[in-house]
This record gives C-alpha cells, sequence and structure tokens, in this order.
C-alpha cells in the first residue's frame, strides 16, 4: 500500500503534531447567572455544578475566570416577579441588575469582552422574548423597545449586546439606534439561527423565564425562534444579520446544529459563534453521573466537533472545565 493513514496516529506527540483542529481558552464564552441579594450561590438542579450568583459573588467568579484565560462573558439575570411586566420596563432601569452587573464586572476586570443577553424574557409575565398583544408576540414595537434595552447596556459599558429574540428586522435597528447614541463601538453578536429546541429547559429553570402556561398567550416560542427541520433558513438570517450590521452570528443550540454552523462558516465574512445550550450541558452530567461516559473526554469530543465545524468561539457551561483541561496538556 502506498498510503497508510495509520502511520500520522503511531503517537500521542505525532497525534498532536497533525491535529487539524485545536482548543484554546480564549475560544469560549463563559455565561454568567446574576441573582438579586447578597453572599448567594446557587446551583441550578438542572444544571449540576453551575450556578447563579449575586454581584457580590460574581465579582471572584469573573476573577477566576479571567486569570484562567478565559476573555469573554454573556451576562443574564434572573429578575424577580414583581418586577416583571408586558413590556420589561425593569430592563430599562440604569440601576437594573443587570446595569448593576455590566459596571461592576468593567471595573473587576476591564479588558473582559462582556456581552450582555437583549431579550424580554427574563422581564416578561409571559416569558417572552417580545411585547405580547391579543395572543400574538408583536414585532416591530418588541424591536424598538429591545433597542432601548441595547443603549441602556451600552451606557452601563457593555462591550457587545447580543439580542437573542429572533425579532425580525432587530439588527439594523438596534445598530442605528446604537450608532445615534453615540455607541458606535458597541458590537453586535446576533443571534442568528436560533431554533426552537428542546434543550433550552434547564437555563429556562436557571432564569425562571418559560412561556407560561395561559389561555391566549402562546406556550412555545416557534412562531419567532427556527424551526429544526431547516437548514436553509438559517444561511438566509445569517446573511440577514451580517447584511444589517451584525459584528458576529450565532447558531443556538450548538451540538444538534453541526451542519448549519458549516454552512454559515462557508458564507461568513465575520466571526462565528455556536452556544452549547444548557441541555447539552445537562446530558453530558447525567450520563458521567451515571457512569456511561468518561465526562472528561466528553467535553473535549464535543466542544472539538463544534469548533471543527466552524465555531470561531463557543459559549459553553464547560468553559472552566475544558480550560483546565486544555492547561493542564499545555
Amino acid at each position: 500500500m502506498l498510503h497508510r493513514p495509520r502511520r500520522l496516529r503511531q503517537s500521542a506527540a505525532l497525534r498532536e503534531m497533525v491535529a487539524e483542529t485545536r482548543l484554546h481558552p480564549s475560544d469560549f464564552i463563559a455565561p454568567l447567572f446574576l441573582i438579586e441579594g447578597k453572599n448567594k450561590k446557587e446551583e441550578i438542579a438542572s444544571m449540576p455544578g453551575y450556578f447563579r450568583y449575586s454581584l457580590d459573588l460574581l465579582e471572584a467568579e469573573v476573577n477566576e475566570l479571567w486569570n484562567m484565560g478565559c476573555r469573554s462573558a454573556l451576562l443574564f439575570v434572573k429578575v424577580e416577579d414583581d418586577l416583571k411586566d408586558n413590556e420589561g420596563e425593569e430592563a430599562l432601569n440604569p440601576d437594573g441588575l443587570m446595569q448593576q452587573g455590566i459596571r461592576m464586572i468593567k471595573e473587576v476586570v476591564p479588558e473582559i469582552c462582556l456581552m450582555t443577553d437583549v431579550a424580554l424574557d427574563p422581564y416578561s409575565e409571559f416569558g417572552h422574548d417580545g411585547i405580547v398583544e391579543d395572543g400574538e408576540i408583536i414585532n416591530d414595537e418588541s424591536v424598538g423597545f429591545l433597542c432601548e434595552m441595547a443603549i441602556s447596556h451600552a451606557q452601563a459599558g457593555a462591550d457587545f449586546v447580543a439580542p437573542s429574540d429572533m425579532m425580525d428586522g432587530r439588527i439594523e435597528a438596534m445598530r442605528i439606534a446604537l450608532d445615534v447614541a453615540g455607541f458606535t463601538h458597541t458590537g453586535i453578536m446576533a443571534y442568528s439561527a436560533k431554533y426552537a429546541s428542546c434543550f433550552y429547559g434547564p437555563f429556562r429553570d436557571a432564569l425562571d423565564s418559560a412561556p407560561v402556561d395561559m389561555a391566549d398567550i402562546p406556550k412555545d416560542k416557534k412562531t419567532y425562534q427556527m424551526d429544526p427541520a431547516n437548514a436553509v433558513e438559517g444561511v438566509k438570517e445569517a446573511q440577514m444579520d451580517i447584511d444589517q450590521g451584525a459584528d458576529m452570528v450565532m447558531i443556538k443550540p450548538a451540538l444538534s446544529y453541526l451542519d448549519v454552523i458549516r454552512r454559515i462558516k462557508d458564507i461568513s465574512p465575520v466571526p462565528v459563534t455556536a452556544y452549547h445550550v444548557s441541555g447539552e450541558y445537562a446530558m453530558i452530567k447525567a450520563a458521567a453521573e451515571k457512569g456511561w461516559l468518561n465526562e472528561e473526554e466528553a467535553i473535549v469530543e464535543v466542544l472539538t466537533s463544534i469548533k471543527r465545524a466552524g465555531a470561531d468561539l463557543i459559549a459553553t457551561y464547560f468553559v472552566k472545565d475544558i480550560i483546565k483541561l486544555i492547561n493542564s496538556k499545555s
């Protein structure tokens, strides 16, 4: 035989030399969950080993991530029920939990690239990403409010806003609104191909943001999040967001949509991000707890597959785990 591919697999050193895909600590974005109160660190039952933090304890978490080599964080907030309404007015509070969190993180680690979630669901009494009117999630009025939310985050010091709502036209409207307000340097990481997935369940537990079960209110998000059956549509959504001024585009979830990541990477002139979501995290945790797979090997294999598919950046709840594994080999 002239060709024996096994020659390149004979030793760990050789396999590492010819590896096509490499993971680095700066590849990862750390999702952070912020809650009201002091001295609170609450484990999320459906996400073993992952926590919500009060503002004072989040400071230490951000410092630890930075010192490990993580260079980006994506901030979410759990809003108290008495602050929720249909329009999400609390989202614009300059002293709200999100705004406080942004200011604290940028004071503690000024160089970190801080991204913020822009959507109404944490603030909505109905658990939807837009304003609900006559049983419908209305688009244009929601976009106007989301633009105000983005400006509020930029004023607090966010480096990137990350609209996760999937309303039509929001990227162009947000880019214009930020520029007019003087925030030309604030970036937009668009959730471009966000699918109506069953894998978000633990995340909704973490933020208490699931759609409510009420008459005349949609029970799911399928009128704005994408149909899992569609890939070409995901490319179209990403291309539209790029044309409208997105600085990065995201595919969410990641593991069940590797083909979509690849298709979007092939057409994208901007960095492509993938979100390895809560349900994907929980599956590995549950299987490892049962002894059905090796957790460390699964983390490396899964995250490598997402990067191999074309993701330049990966948001994952395994940030600390994967960085420790990477650093242990260096």
